[in-house]
């Protein structure tokens, strides 16, 4: 048992575990059951001949890359870190390799994605980095897709997580009205390809119409979910004649970053002459200042959700098909509030 384990063969093992080479090869590709017992006594063998299963032709063999891909169309916010934990702890518990591309149909008019059947065995999709067409591809050869913050095509059917977004955005708006007395709230939206973004406007609309008040366009600025660009556009919007306002819905707390610096560089104060309040709870939010009032959205729970949901079909299990996760309003000092709480 001292030879080099380039020479080492699965018959070897075999050998020496008193098994068949099938039982091997199953447990090598954990594709059928093998006992426990069994399981130990191929393990020791392959540790005492120094065995080491050539990776690439065992994917060959079983089509099995033993890697799932994640799509993002960038990893520029804090964001994108409680979603890769989640993600990772999935992974790692089923022992296999995570591959990250950053990409964007849009961005890419030969349409060809980095992550695919070509080199993973399933993949998680994050909001609009896909088109609808290549979803359609996917689901033409049948190969897993769970998208992340994002529903399916209604004739696609692929399995889908989210958070509440349009629900948790009227209740933190209405707080600002009914607790706060606000009556003029600019709105930042995030990019308009991404539903998120969409539903967390309707949220917004739907607290000014339900409390009488008017939606004024020239307050419905574009925050892209980023810092700068919301910096930018509150700034422009603070020089602007008669586009007074007295609070203001970031849309992500990434946007909120910039709204506070800007409106802060202007000389008003926070929250008491503009009332400010984000969406997501960053692991920033409650350092800010004044700390962020935000809506919570469990992201870490995201991302575990939907790698189990892959895993899910990769193992030809049943999986949920749509999956939203309720959120909650956190309250800090930005809307006018005292103190911390949470509002369900």
């Amino acid at each position: 048992m001292t030879r080099r384990s380039s020479s080492v063969t699965i018959r070897d093992v075999a050998r020496h575990a008193a098994v068949s080479v099938a039982t091997v090869s199953r447990y090598l590709n954990q594709n059928a059951p093998v006992s426990q017992e069994v399981s130990e006594r191929i393990q020791q063998v392959m540790l005492d001949l120094s065995y080491k299963p050539l990776a690439v032709a065992r994917n060959l063999a079983t089509r099995r890359t033993q890697t799932i891909g994640l799509v993002l169309h960038n990893m520029h916010t804090d964001f994108f870190a409680p979603l890769l934990r989640g993600i990772e702890a999935v992974v790692s518990e089923y022992q296999y390799n995570l591959l990250v591309a950053t990409y964007k149909h849009t961005s890419r008019p030969e349409n060809l994605s980095p992550l695919g059947p070509q080199n993973t065995d399933g993949i998680l999709v994050y909001a609009d980095s896909f088109n609808e067409e290549q979803l359609i591809d996917l689901c033409r050869v049948k190969f897993p897709v769970v998208l992340i913050h994002r529903t399916s095509p209604a004739h696609l059917k692929i399995p889908f997580v989210t958070v509440e977004n349009r629900t948790a955005t009227r209740k933190i708006i209405t707080h600002l009205i009914e607790t706060h007395g606000r009556r003029s709230i600019a709105f930042l939206r995030g990019p308009f390809e991404q539903e998120d973004s969409r539903l967390r406007e309707q949220g917004y609309r739907d607290a000014l119409d339900a409390h009488g008040l008017i939606v004024k366009p020239a307050l419905i600025i574009d925050g892209e979910f980023d810092q700068f660009v919301a910096y930018r556009n509150v700034k422009k919007l603070l020089s602007g004649e008669g586009q007074r306002f007295d609070a203001v819905f970031t849309g992500d707390d990434e946007a909120a970053i910039g709204a506070l610096r800007a409106i802060q560089e202007a000389g008003l104060r926070v929250p008491e002459d503009v009332a400010v309040v984000g969406f997501d709870d960053s692991r920033l939010s409650p350092f800010l200042n004044p700390p962020l009032t935000t809506v919570c959205a469990p992201t870490e729970d995201v991302g575990r959700t939907a790698a189990r949901l892959l895993f899910n079909l990769l193992q030809e299990q049943p999986a949920e098909m749509a999956t939203l996760l309720p959120t909650d309003i956190i309250i800090r000092r930005s809307c006018g509030c005292p103190a911390s709480a949470a509002m369900n």
